[in-house]
């Protein structure tokens, strides 16, 4: 199980409200990772779309092994 600082989960409000300001921490690198949550459950990550290819990639290689 991934785990999630405190300043790294944020609300869907909080995503609706400021979105640019929140992606821009994950194009500058100020934030790794962002968990949004709705009705206090995480529900999704935004990731740097370097990490997001790479994990991709880990992914389709993992699953062709098990093939």
């Amino acid at each position: 199980m991934v785990t999630y600082k405190r300043d790294e989960i944020i609300s869907a409000s909080e995503v609706a409200r400021g979105f640019s300001n929140i992606l821009n921490s994950i194009i500058n690198r100020t934030k790794d990772k962002l968990a949004i949550s709705k009705n206090n459950k995480l529900e999704a990550v935004i990731l740097d779309i370097e990490e997001y290819e790479r994990l991709q990639r880990v992914y389709d290689i993992d699953r062709k092994s098990v093939v």
